[in-house]
């Protein structure tokens, strides 16, 4: 009892100084948020979104591993990271099966640019999977601390509803303040759960559904590559402002401004010509990067069957011979088609001298 009402220290938590477990709380299956304090007392000072290195004692040798920081510098007295076990992780679960109450660890940081505190705007929009939510989680626990939540529309994707990470808390936050605005999308529901929000990939119709004013928002998005990947291709397509886009990576979190990678999307540009070889029909058609297939081969004569040409219904599926595309559809199209070589001509793009099957 006498630590639950010990004054912190007057000064902040410094990496020279370990950290001590306090504790451990399970979220989802595989999945924990791990408390810490200072020994000394001293208080955690911090941008919410920001990260820290811990040095984790694992079989065979001292491990260095970056987690987000999942609780907020509005509640000072201690730090949380939220760790899941990914298939292969040494780290993450050396400390789901040994990390306990009374541990020490050595710890770096706190570190990082991605904190929407370094960007203000009148209106965000949050988009994570998985994990990704940690940071999210620290910046809205430190909307609703201020006691003025802003217009925060919080977008997650999960595999299924129970391992929706922090959902309760969110939930209760959103429950009653109007600025918080929760929208979840899976992949499967749960046995014997009806689910009544979203269901399948995060895609353009799904944003504009979630977030219709999503082009007036500061977007922070944190989750796997490939899923940030095609919400950059998303908000592309859809015309975003990308200087209002900001993403941390589950693989090499960013320190400082230095550190921070150019995002070398493939935008297709109407100044940038591109032709297009229709193999079967013998045409070879000039145009524009910015035109789709589907028009192009309409604008020769050429019947592809489409229907809802934004890539929802998969009529308009062709085979690519050769060359690359750029292609963002709604679901339309297979992972398995992709890789065989197959594209959605209402929704690809030509980039230089690309060939179909048509």
């Amino acid at each position: 009892m006498a630590v639950l009402v010990k004054a912190f220290g007057d000064r902040p938590w410094k990496d020279d100084e370990p950290l001590e477990c306090a504790m451990v709380v399970p979220e989802t299956q595989d999945t924990a948020t791990f408390t810490f304090r200072a020994p000394s007392g001293s208080y955690f000072d911090y941008q919410p979104g920001q990260f820290v290195t811990l040095d984790l004692p694992v079989p065979g040798g001292n491990v260095q591993r970056t987690y987000t920081i999942s609780s907020s510098p509005s509640r000072p007295l201690s730090i949380s990271i939220t760790v899941k076990a990914q298939p292969g992780s040494q780290g993450g679960r050396w400390m789901l099966d040994h990390l306990r109450p009374g541990m020490k660890l050595k710890a770096f940081g706190p570190a990082g640019i991605f904190s929407f505190i370094r960007h203000e705007a009148p209106k965000y929009l949050f988009i994570s999977a998985g994990s990704g939510v940690t940071p999210l989680m620290s910046m809205t626990t430190w909307a609703w601390d201020s006691g003025e939540m802003p217009d925060i529309v919080f977008v997650h994707a999960a595999r299924s509803p129970s391992e929706i990470i922090f959902r309760q808390r969110l939930e209760q936050m959103a429950d009653r303040v109007p600025g918080l605005q929760l929208r979840f999308t899976i992949e499967d529901a749960d046995p014997f759960r009806t689910w009544h929000g979203y269901r399948g990939r995060l895609n353009q119709i799904m944003l504009g559904l979630m977030a219709p004013d999503y082009l007036e928002r500061e977007v922070f998005c944190c989750g796997p590559e490939p899923f940030m990947q095609a919400v950059r291709d998303m908000l592309v397509a859809l015309g975003y402002d990308m200087e209002h886009y900001h993403q941390e990576s589950f693989g090499a979190p960013v320190r400082n401004e230095a550190e921070a990678p150019v995002l070398d999307d493939v935008i297709p540009d109407e100044t940038n010509q591109a032709q297009i070889t229709f193999a079967s029909s013998g045409i070879i058609a000039k145009c524009a990067e910015t035109d789709t297939v589907l028009g192009v081969a309409k604008s020769q004569g050429l019947n592809i069957p489409s229907g809802c040409t934004f890539g929802l219904c998969g009529t308009c599926k062709i085979r690519k011979i050769s060359g690359d595309v750029h292609m963002v559809h709604n679901g339309g199209i297979t992972d398995e088609d992709i890789e065989e070589g197959y594209i959605l001509a209402c929704c690809s793009h030509p980039i230089g001298a690309v060939a179909v099957e048509v």
